[in-house]
């Protein structure tokens, strides 16, 4: 994890103490690392749509049991128009049951709209994997974060949504 900050040397190590004593609090509650997950998620897939669709508000597409969705965002490389087809998006992809499922996706978002997209997601429990961009040289700068989350389906795509909402807020 990198950090980074600005202020006087005491405000600087206050704020890097901060996240030392929060991973201690997260260590002691569990001392030893986890081998698996609490729950597993089912073998096949059974992933209802329409539910997700509804909560989402867009159309998805089912294959083999999973859903997807996929949101593009306008962007220019090189002054050429860019869009959802060449990667500028936000998508979301279910696995599992709709009691027992897992989310996996890629969230588009400008820098200041980050800080607004990862309080959102984490506050619903979908754990952040990467942030890291794509492309050079596209107007506007695009972010893109890598997430995933594991629960009832609904719940996850409230979430999604939540993050969604938040970020066309921001804007």
């Amino acid at each position: 994890m990198h950090i980074g900050g600005r202020g006087s040397a005491a405000e600087l190590s206050a704020g890097v103490k901060k996240i030392y004593d929060k991973v201690a609090v997260i260590r002691a509650a569990q001392p030893v690392p986890s081998s698996r997950f609490p729950k597993t998620i089912p073998q096949e897939n059974k992933i209802s749509p329409q539910p997700l669709e509804q909560i989402l508000s867009m159309k998805g597409t089912s294959k083999d049991g999973m859903f997807k969705v996929v949101i593009g965002r306008p962007a220019t490389i090189h002054g050429v128009s860019v869009g959802k087809e060449m990667g500028i998006n936000t998508w979301a992809a279910f696995a599992g049951s709709d009691s027992e499922a897992v989310v996996d996706g890629d969230f588009v978002m400008l820098a200041d709209e980050m800080q607004t997209v990862l309080r959102t997601m984490r506050e619903g429990d979908i754990n952040i994997v990467a942030i890291h961009q794509h492309m050079t040289h596209d107007q506007p700068h695009h972010l893109f974060m890598h997430y995933w989350g594991k629960g009832n389906a609904a719940d996850l795509a409230k979430t999604i949504r939540k993050a969604l909402d938040a970020q066309a807020r921001h804007k």
